[in-house]
């Protein structure tokens, strides 16, 4: 899986040892299909694994029966290595802990308008959090955020909800937490949701749509995300969905993000003043009390979620014919309407593009979580490619 920074090169024990960890990822394996699954000598993986058991990263899990002689079982070990996640959205800050295998240890968020904080507060705000949640000091982080990111260089180039502009997060979160800046990736929150949905194993092929203040998407082909040339891609919302539409902050008319962003839809869906339109109350409490409207069969609430789902459909169209994706995968804010916008997405693909009845469209079982759950990832994969990163402190046998 793409998307960490790290070194050109690696010496061919690192690149064994990372091998090896990465196998474990799935589950224990035996000696015998560690050597088997990662290319390597039987001979060369006792020493491996007695390296990844100093540094805290394996321990034995156990035989695994058979007709010959019983083969030793190894895990994961990690406990210890924290993975650090967080998430920068317009108006919410929020930190995930997680072990190597991707369990939860703690996790946090807070409402603040991180516009009117500005950069520079709103990173302090976040290394806050950050320090609240983390046990120690952790083994990698990854930063999603809504807007165009050079992932390479770790910076927000443009993040309109936000009001930043060449934002170089990664050194001034570094500065914060003190940590390298080569410890710290960031990414785009439709790229870390669509990884987060490949590594739980929705398709191979898979393209998610992510709806919240503004309207993006992410592509996976092979456990890989793809960028474009500047790393750019997926900008599906500015997709014209209506020519006489509404004009679009990009200076276009009808752009699926005019109809489909959080604030644009409730304004479909309710009058103004509604509590629909509060921000205090947070984006699953505002969805939730739509749903509940939907339910006792509110019209005005039915008919927008309606609408919604014949714009997605179009610019899917589009996306699905392009693409070739096997599955579309409905994020953020969208997934919690999935009940209800499956059907007309799926309508409209089938009506509008020549390879829509052959991609599946499901709501993303993570909901508005899909982005954390994807940095968590790739804030552990740091370690992944690179497992001497963790000190050796004790012998241990496996």
């Amino acid at each position: 899986m793409t998307g960490t920074r790290r070194a050109d090169s690696a010496s061919p024990r690192t690149a064994n040892l990372a091998a090896v960890l990465r196998a474990l990822r799935a589950g224990p394996l035996s000696r015998t299909q560690l050597a088997a699954r990662c290319g390597i000598a039987k001979s060369a993986v006792p020493g491996l694994l007695a390296e990844l058991a100093e540094r805290g990263l394996v321990r034995p899990a156990g035989v695994l029966a058979g007709n010959g002689r019983p083969s030793r079982l190894v895990e994961l070990h990690g406990e210890d290595a924290y993975a650090l996640a967080l998430s920068i959205e317009a108006d919410r800050l929020s930190a995930v802990v997680t072990d190597l295998s991707g369990q939860v240890l703690a996790e946090r968020a807070e409402t603040v308008d991180v516009a009117a904080a500005g950069l520079q507060r709103g990173m302090d705000e976040l290394a806050h959090l950050a320090h609240r949640v983390l046990p120690g000091p952790p083994v990698g982080v990854a930063i999603s955020v809504p807007g165009l990111v050079d992932s390479a260089a770790a910076v927000l180039r443009l993040a309109p909800a936000l009001r930043w502009r060449d934002a170089e997060i990664a050194g001034l979160m570094a500065a914060r937490l003190n940590l390298p800046a080569t410890a710290i990736a960031v990414d785009n929150d439709a790229n870390l949701g669509a990884l987060a949905e490949s590594v739980a194993g929705v398709g191979s092929e898979l393209f998610y749509l992510g709806g919240g203040t503004a309207v993006g998407g992410g592509f996976v082909s092979g456990g890989t995300i793809l960028r474009g040339a500047r790393g750019f891609a997926g900008e599906v919302g500015h997709i014209a969905v209506d020519p006489s539409g509404e004009r679009c902050a990009c200076g276009r008319t009808g752009c699926l993000e005019t109809k489909a962003n959080l604030a644009a839809f409730l304004r479909a869906a309710a009058s103004p003043g509604d509590p629909l339109h509060d921000p205090a109350l947070g984006v699953e409490r505002r969805v939730a009390l739509l749903k509940d409207r939907v339910r006792r069969g509110d019209q005005r609430a039915a008919t927008a979620v309606h609408e919604l789902g014949v714009a997605l459909g179009v610019a899917l169209s589009t996306v699905v014919d392009v693409l070739d994706p096997d599955v579309v995968v409905l994020g953020g804010y969208f997934a919690e309407l999935g009940e209800w916008l499956v059907e007309p997405v799926r309508v409209e693909l089938a009506a509008h593009g020549q390879s829509g009845r052959h991609a599946r469209v499901v709501p993303s079982e993570f909901g508005l979580e899909a982005p954390l759950r994807g940095a968590a990832y790739l804030a552990a994969e740091r370690l992944f490619a690179d497992p001497t990163l963790a000190p050796a402190t004790e012998e241990a046998s496996v």
